[in-house]
């Protein structure tokens, strides 16, 4: 059977027009840019697997068709060529080329776009997906209120640079073979040092897991230490990702309210006395911005404690304290080894730094070590050298230091003109730590067509009630203030006011 060798369009389907010259095709090429035989490949497999193209059915002359479609032989025995050494045709001397027949009959069709088959992800995945909308991407920095952003604008990128350059050209080959899957040791031993001094967080370098960042770290927490079915505490409202990872894992999350003194042991006793896990953030509540109380944090412990439960404290931007010195880490009371600290320079220093750290204790270490391997084997060895280097230079803690200072500026910049612009709508809550800090609408309105409203006039305001699964807080707005420079609060308060 030998196929007609009319316009492309007919023979092989697609939307290339067909053209008279050589210098067209030059010209134009294909829509999509690709090379002259690239193109013709594709259109021939792609009749394959549709099945337009049968087994057996015989090809023009690789001759005809670069006399048809003013293309030079060469280019289309090329094409010819990649096809049958990927088993879609068969060329005999004398008889030309032919589909292979040892091609099933018929390839089945991929679904249209938005159409899963039947056997399409598993109930588990479709479980952990409810819900769940992707990150978006950076395309700018400092727009208000955007809250999972520091300063990206003050970070010191000629420091990080000059750091970078001397480790890259110091840094010996073995630097770029199979790194330790808990992390390159002298950014555990920094890591170590710091949270020590800082968090008061009493562990050894080989206690520190080097993760990509903080939500890879609670995954492999989830993973590691729970069975399918088991019952973990969460607060509510709370951080989403830690819910996301632990219904990833096959966990049910229990939720637990929270109030002026962090998450309601009481109430999490009442609901889940067998529960294995309970996550927090201690030291400045997500979304709320409280700080657990001391006696609440001795009250978690010793319910660790009988019930041999595992507690997960996520210190994501404790640092940024804006009285006294920060709050000391949940951790530093445990006594047990029942608290898994994790921490993250995503916050501190830039988000495309996908690095962060989980401190876990000794029995922990290697089968926590195992899991990291089975992800990705290990963190990218040269960044955290570079990060390494920059902590140990000094350069992380005046970084630090420096942000808490112009993040106390623009948090109080922006309480002043809330009062002076916003009073009677939104209540702006002065926050005690952290990079953002929550809007209370004053009238009982829906915070989710208040959000939506200030999101069509471009600012990125977040609804309090997106992060309430049960016990629904006041209506209010989440309100980023650390990436934001002082005219863009301005103009943020002004387009709020203009909306509410």
């Amino acid at each position: 059977m030998v196929l007609s060798t009319g316009p492309l369009k007919s023979t092989f389907g697609g939307n290339i027009p067909k053209v008279d010259t050589f210098q067209d095709l030059v010209l134009k090429k294909d829509v999509d840019g690709r090379d002259l035989w690239r193109w013709i490949y594709s259109e021939v497999r792609a009749a394959i697997l549709d099945g337009r193209l049968k087994p057996g059915m015989r090809l023009p002359s690789s001759r005809s068709l670069s006399v048809q479609y003013g293309v030079a032989r060469g280019t289309v025995v090329v094409a010819f060529e990649q096809l049958h050494a990927e088993g879609y045709l068969k060329t005999e001397r004398g008889v030309g080329s032919r589909v292979s027949l040892q091609l099933p009959q018929v390839v089945g069709r991929v679904a249209p776009s938005g159409h899963i088959s039947s056997r399409g992800i598993s109930k588990r995945a479709k479980r952990a997906l409810e819900g769940a909308t992707p990150l978006p991407l950076g395309r700018s920095i400092g727009r208000a209120f955007r809250s999972y952003e520091p300063a990206i604008d003050q970070f010191p990128v000629e420091v990080w640079s000059r750091v970078a350059s001397r480790v890259l050209r110091r840094a010996p080959r073995s630097l770029y073979g199979q790194g330790e899957s808990g992390g390159y040791m002298p950014l555990r031993k920094a890591i170590a040092e710091y949270v020590g001094s800082s968090r008061g967080v009493r562990c050894s370098a080989n206690q520190v897991i080097v993760t990509a960042g903080a939500q890879q770290a609670l995954d492999l927490l989830c993973r590691l230490l729970l069975e399918e079915g088991d019952e973990a505490w969460m607060e509510d409202p709370g951080y989403p990702g830690a819910r996301q990872a632990m219904r990833a894992a096959g966990i049910k999350p229990i939720s637990v309210p929270v109030d002026n003194e962090g998450l309601v042991v009481a109430k999490g006793r009442e609901l889940a006395s067998k529960a294995q896990l309970v996550y927090v953030t201690p030291s400045n509540q997500f979304p709320l911005g409280v700080t657990m109380s001391a006696a609440r944090r001795m009250e978690l412990i010793q319910w660790a404690m009988t019930n041999n439960a595992w507690i997960v404290e996520d210190e994501y931007d404790a640092e940024y304290r804006y009285s006294g010195h920060p709050v000391a880490s949940l951790h530093s009371l445990d006594r047990s080894g029942r608290v898994l600290y994790i921490g993250t320079f995503t916050k501190m220093l830039f988000n495309a730094l996908r690095l962060g750290f989980i401190v876990v204790p000794e029995q922990l270490i290697e089968p926590m070590e195992l899991a990291r391997s089975f992800i990705d084997r290990h963190p990218p060895t040269l960044d955290q050298a570079i990060l390494a280097e920059f902590i140990l230079d000094g350069h992380f803690g005046h970084h630090v230091r420096k942000m808490r200072n112009l993040y106390l500026e623009r948090s109080q910049l922006l309480l002043e003109l809330g009062r002076k612009h916003l009073s009677g709508v939104l209540e702006i809550q002065e926050p005690e730590s952290g990079m953002k800090t929550v809007g209370w609408l004053k009238e009982q309105r829906s915070d989710t067509a208040a959000a939506k409203r200030a999101q069509s006039v471009g600012l990125e305001v977040l609804p309090i009630s997106g992060f309430s699964y049960k016990y629904h807080a006041r209506p209010g707005l989440m309100l980023g203030f650390a990436g934001c420079h002082e005219e863009e609060i301005r103009r943020g308060i002004h387009l709020l006011k203009s909306v509410l």
